[in-house]
Formats: structure tokens, sequence, C-alpha cells
């Protein structure tokens, strides 16, 4: 044992940074899993503890005031139901802003989907006008148990009693209205009921709105929400953190066993004499693989162990949703077991690819087997016979053919090397896509800057006029957006009317064309994949007691509504509904002007009469992910650099046969250099040239199957600049140039005995 810790001492001296590289690789490799392992947890379990405390409802159904709600108890599967509650379309204000909230006429706490309280108290019938804030909204608005809200145009205020949390889909600015339980006096123009159903299996939720929407009829059921919704709104962007920082934690993991792989490779074929002594002098097999096995092990342990004390201590102090996920993971049942199965494994699996590598070690001769006189493969090709006929650098040259004339053993360095810069591509990919959502959110669905709804005393025309006045909008688009129940009666999706036929709206397509003509629609993936249709076929939907058929002609990439919706313009929808109005209207601002200052204007022109709202752009819930890619990409650097050192290693040890031909030949130490130098970078540039290759079209799959399993749709997927990408090829071969000329340097200017050494 002590001949092996001296042996490992001596390996560590002579490899520090190696080591030191592996042990930091390993550690961000462990981190990202952990940190993946806590967002998956973060996304799911806080909204799934709500539900199960809260006894929430599986569906929830706004019905007309007529619906006969009763009939609902008696379905097949339905385990529960909630009273009717009345529910009224309202707006608030506090601190200056607005809000689009349901009020809902709770007489007393709910059995099914009860509110959990997370500040002040319940409701109280000694203060009808006391009410409580679903948690988003409250935060929305600023609002705090005690403070006042403004209903404008009514003259009605309300008073905050309290806050809670609710496992319905929460508020969104211009998307969702937010909840608000109150009295049932406080409900004073009720527009319709809603009941919830908790049943026996929530798998049957689709057969279940069947079933109610049936008993209840298709005219009186408005809108259906499900448990699955809630829940997918609820996980939001953390559940796609937690898959980034999964996937390219597992692809780094992979890259560092190979690396470690390759460097043990390297390190066998340049202690063969060594090993063989340890043989002769009475090491066995094991002993031999043992050597490298717990060197290299010990190096994962210790980048594991730094990985969970970092995570553990500091994972919540990390800013945004990934410290957030932090905090709530360590409280959580999973969080024991986790933290000690991810280390685990990622040092297993390295010790299983070290074990692989040091198998070959072991199975070195105790007596050294002479090298052959020639190299396989050595001979000058005709390409380097005749690049040197045309009298091109020598050095140049015999680099480029010392880096390609072991084929196997040079495709293999450049696969080892070619799999971290692919992931660095491909997080550069997914930074450029974000990007894009921020700089021109017109390319990726999103053509407005700001939505306006007006209140009751404003109509079309009025609207209109206003926002004719303010400077700096560049389009207005009508719109009115609908709940519609698709066919079989399983869910409601969003039907939407935008523009006119004269000032169409300007959807982002990307398969078919707009909806130009009587009956044409866009649709999203989402709508797509829900109905089972394609673009080209017609699809029939109910609005109340109205049927509406519509022509998909084209699918547009949908953010909104997990892309659960189909959009025509306003004028197809005003055919079958005569009496159908905006609601709220898209505005395109000029270059330049600011949303903001746009908004507030509008506001102040308007007296309170306009509810502004920023459209809602989904990049703005990854502006974390900058920080995680950029993470990602160092821990893939240090790994990329963890294999180029060891295939600088590798050239020079191989080298050492020609270094006295080179001298022989009137070689000079410099031109000596430049050779390993041209060698290790025609690797790095052979592997950053087919990382990219391979990167751009796995980047655009990922990216855009993403998308597609979002309900956005493919086609959001940007790759970088040409101009990046020639940067990120040419930074490759100048760093491993810049790496390896310092030990090239040293081995050229070796004395002639331990050159002589070497070749024997």
């Amino acid at each position: 044992m002590r001949a092996t810790l001296r042996w490992a001492h001596s390996d560590l001296r002579a490899h520090r940074g190696e080591a030191l590289f592996l042990v930091l690789a390993t550690a961000g490799i462990v981190a990202s899993l952990l940190l993946a392992t806590a967002l998956f947890g973060y996304a799911t379990n806080p909204w799934q503890r709500v539900f199960t405390q809260s006894h929430g409802a599986h569906v929830w159904l706004h019905t007309a005031r007529s619906a006969e709600t009763e009939r609902l108890a008696g379905l097949d599967g339905v385990e529960s139901v909630t009273a009717a509650y009345l529910v009224e379309s309202a707006t608030v204000v506090s601190r200056g802003t607005r809000a689009t909230v349901e009020l809902r006429g709770t007489p007393s706490p709910p059995t099914v989907g009860r509110p959990l309280l997370t500040a002040g108290r319940w409701l109280d019938a000694g203060e009808p006008d006391g009410v409580v804030l679903e948690n988003r909204l409250a935060r929305a608005l600023l609002a705090e148990p005690g403070d006042t809200l403004a209903l404008p145009g009514t003259g009605r205020t309300l008073s905050v009693v309290g806050i809670a949390d609710g496992a319905e889909p929460r508020y969104g600015p211009g998307e969702q209205p937010g909840l608000v339980w109150a009295h049932p006096s406080a409900v004073h123009e009720p527009g319709g009921r809603v009941v919830g159903l908790r049943l026996t299996d929530p798998d049957d939720t689709d057969y279940a709105v069947q079933r109610a929407v049936t008993v209840l009829g298709a005219g009186v059921v408005g809108e259906v929400s499900t448990w699955q919704q809630a829940r997918a709104e609820a996980q939001g962007d953390n559940r796609l953190l937690g898959q980034v920082l999964g996937l390219f934690g597992l692809g780094a993991l992979i890259a560092a066993g190979l690396a470690v792989h390759g460097a043990i490779g390297t390190r066998i074929r340049g202690h063969l004499r060594d090993i063989s002594v340890l043989k002769a002098i009475g090491f066995t097999p094991a002993q031999v693989v043992r050597i490298f096995l717990l060197q290299h092990v010990a190096y994962a342990v210790l980048g594991a162990v730094a990985a969970v004390a970092l995570t553990e201590g500091l994972g919540a102090r990390i800013p945004g949703r990934p410290g957030d996920a932090v905090g709530v993971w360590q409280g959580l049942p999973a969080h024991t077991v986790a933290m000690f199965a991810v280390p685990v494994g990622a040092v297993l699996f390295i010790g299983a690819v070290t074990g692989l590598a040091a198998w070959r070690a072991g199975r070195v001769p105790p007596v050294p087997v002479p090298r052959p006189a020639a190299v396989p493969g050595g001979g000058l090709t005709a390409v380097a016979r005749g690049a040197l006929g045309l009298r091109l650098p020598p050095a140049l040259v015999l680099g480029w053919h010392r880096a390609f004339t072991r084929r196997p053993r040079t495709f293999a360095t450049v696969g080892r090397l070619a799999l971290p810069l692919l992931l660095i591509v491909v997080a550069m990919s997914a930074w450029t896509t974000i990007d894009r959502f921020h700089n021109r959110p017109e390319e990726l669905g999103l053509p407005a800057a700001l939505t306006v709804r007006p209140d009751s005393t404003l109509n079309d025309r009025g609207t209109r006029e206003l926002l004719a006045r303010e400077p700096g909008i560049a389009a207005v688009y009508p719109g009115v957006e609908v709940a519609a129940l698709v066919p079989g009666q399983t869910a409601t999706i969003a039907l939407r009317g935008l523009g006119t036929r004269e000032a169409p709206y300007p959807f982002a397509l990307a398969e078919g064309r707009g909806a130009d003509g009587p009956d044409e629609a866009v649709a999203g993936q989402g709508l797509l994949d829900l109905l089972d249709v394609r673009v080209g076929d017609w699809v029939r939907m109910t609005v109340g007691d109205q049927p509406q058929i519509l022509h998909i002609v084209g699918r547009s990439i949908e953010p909104e509504n997990a892309g659960r919706v189909i959009s025509t313009s306003l004028d197809t929808l005003h055919e079958n509904d005569p009496n159908l109005s905006p609601t709220f209207y898209q505005l395109r601002l000029d270059p330049g002007a600011d949303p903001r200052h746009v908004a507030t204007a509008l506001s102040a022109a308007a007296h309170g009469h306009l509810d502004v709202h920023p459209v809602t752009n989904p990049a703005d819930g990854l502006s974390s992910m900058r920080a995680v890619i950029v993470g990602l990409i160092c821990v893939l650097a240090l790994i990329g650099l963890i294999e180029l050192l060891s295939a600088i290693g590798g050239t020079i040890r191989e080298g050492e046969r020609d270094l006295l031909a080179l001298k022989a030949i009137g070689l000079s130490p410099r031109q000596i250099t430049a050779i390993t130098v041209t060698s290790t970078s025609c690797t790095a540039l052979a592997a950053a040239a087919t990382a990219t290759a391979l990167a751009l079209p796995l980047s655009n799959w990922l990216i855009n199957t993403q998308g597609h399993s979002s309900g956005i749709g493919a086609g959001i997927a940007r790759t970088p600049s040409p101009l990046l990408l020639l940067l990120f090829i040419t930074s490759a071969a100048l760093g491993a140039a810049a790496l390896s000329t310092l030990p090239a340097t040293r081995a050229s200017h070796r004395r002639l005995a331990d050159t002589l050494t070497a070749v024997a």
C-alpha cells in the first residue's frame, strides 16, 4: 500500500493542473445535477403540497347561472362537488397597479379547493367588503392585509383581510384573471357560476369533463380548467431550467468520463517502462489497476464532496429561482436521498470509466516490449510530400502530418475533445434563442408590446380615438378572446379574433400561410396536438351554444396558453356573432418607443378607464438561465481543458522518437516546437469544426422539440451567428496552440541523453 501511495503522490506532483481541473469539473457536474434535481422538485412539489392540503378540485367548470350543477354529484367517478359559487369579472386597483380579477362569492370556507392562508384571516360575516387574495395576485398588486382595493368606475372598495395559496391557475397579467374570494354580497353583477369536481381517479379527467359537459349542456359551460393545466402553469420555467441542467450535467459527466479515460490511456503509454518495472518487482496486475483507480476516484470523491458542501451551504443564496428552488428542496423528504444518490452515481460512473482504462495498465507485460522501428502509417503522405515540394514551412507540414498519422488514436482524441465543445455550442444556441425572444419578439409570436383593456365606460370608437392620439403607437389591433369547447367536450381552448382583414394581425408563422379569407385561422402547436389535427384541416368548436367552424391554414408560434389557441380575424368572429365587440387591443409600438412610457401616458390620458399591461414575454422568466448557461460553459471548458492537456502530453511523448531525426535534418528547436504546436492546433481545430457541424442541427432539434412539447411549437430555435461560430473555432485552435507552446518548447530543448533514453 505504501508503494501505491508513493506512486500516486509522485503522479499527482507531475500532473497537478490536470488533477485540479478534474476535481473542479467533477464539482461542477455534480452541482449542476443537484441543481437540476432541486428545480424538478421545486417545480412539482410546492403545487402538489398546496393541492393535497387544500383538498383541491381536479376540474373547475365556469357555467351560466341557469346550469343545474347539482346533477354533477351523481356522475360516476366524481368523489365530491363544491358549491356553485357566483363569480363576477372586475378590475381592481392598488397602489397604482391594475389587475383583472374574478370575484368569487364564497359564503364559508370550502371543503374542496380550500384556500391555504399565508397571511391575515378568512372572511368575516361582519365585514361584507372583506376579501382574500390569491398569493400571486397579492404580489402583483403589492397588497397586504389591511389594504384597500378600488374598483374603477363603480365607486366601490374592497378591504384585503387575507392572502392565500390555491391550486387553481394563478394570476397572469393580460392572460389569467386573479382569484379573489369574497362574500356573496360583494358580487354585485354575477356573470355566472363556478363549480369544482374532485375525482376518484385523476387520470379520468378528460372523461369526467366530457360527462359533466354532456349532463349540463354545452350551451351553459363557458370554460373548463383542469388540475393538469394548473400544475403545468405552476411548474412554469422551473421544469425547463431543471431539464437544461440535467441534460448538460449528464452530457458533461459523459464528457468527463471520456476525458479521464483518455488521460489515463495517455499516461499509460508514457509510463510503460515504469509499469513494467513495478510488475518486475512484484506488483500484481490488480495492484497496478488499483493505483490508477484509487487515484482518480479520489479526485472524483473530492469534487463530489465539494459540490455537495457548496450546494447545501450556499445553494439557497444563489440569486433567482435556482436559489429559491434549493431553499424549498432542502425541506422536502427526498432531499437527503438525492444529496447522497447524485454524487455517488457520478463517482461510480467516473470510477467505472477509470477502471476500463486502468485495466490496460494491468495488461502491460513485466518485460518492456521494444517499440516498433517504424510507426504504421507514419511515412509522409503524398499530400505532405507535395506540400514540402511547394516550399511550405516544414513545421506546418510535419505538424499536420503528425496530427493525423495515427488515425484511430487521432479520431478518438478528436471525438473526446469534440463532445464538450459540442455541448458548448448547444449552450450558445440556447443563449441566442433567449436573446432573440428579448430583442426580436415579433419573430417569435410577440409583435405587440402592450395590451389595452377598456372598462365598460369606453366603447370601441372611444378607445380607438384615445389610442390614435398617443404618439409612439405604430398599429392598433382590436381583439376578442373567448373560451371554446373542443370536439368531444373534454377541454376548452382560447378562440381569439385579432385584427381585421384590412389590417391583419402579423402572426409569426412557422408553417402554412396567414388567415386571409373567411373562416380561415391559424393555430398554435398545443391546439394541433390537443385536437390531433394538422394544417389544412377543418375544426369545429362551440362557444356557448354557437358552433364555430374554422379552416386551419397555418401554424403560428404561440407562446400563450400553452399553445392551445386558435386565432382568426375579428371579422370572422363578427360574422358568427354580430353583437361581438373588441374587449382588448394589441399595440405595436414605433421602433425605439419605450413601452413603460407609452403605458404610463395612456393610463394618464384615459383617467383610469384603460387597463394597460406589457405583453408577457416567455424569455422574461428565463433570465436566470443565462447564469446557468455561463456556469455550464465553464464546466465544459474545464473538461475540454483536461482532454486537451492529455492530447498535448501524448503528442509530445510520441514526438520524442522523431526528435533526433528532426535535429539531424537541421530543424531548430523553434521549428520542432512549432511542429508540436501545429499538431495540437490541428487536432483542436478538427474537434471544434466537428463539434460545430454536429451541434447546430442537434441544438435546433433540442430547442424545437422543447418548443413543441411546451405548446409554443417548433421554429423558435436560433443558432449563433457565423462570426461567433468562427470566433469559437478560432479560439479553440489558438487556445490549444497557447497551451502547448511551453511544454513543446521544453521538449525541444531536451538533452541528447534524455532523448536517447526515451527512444530506447
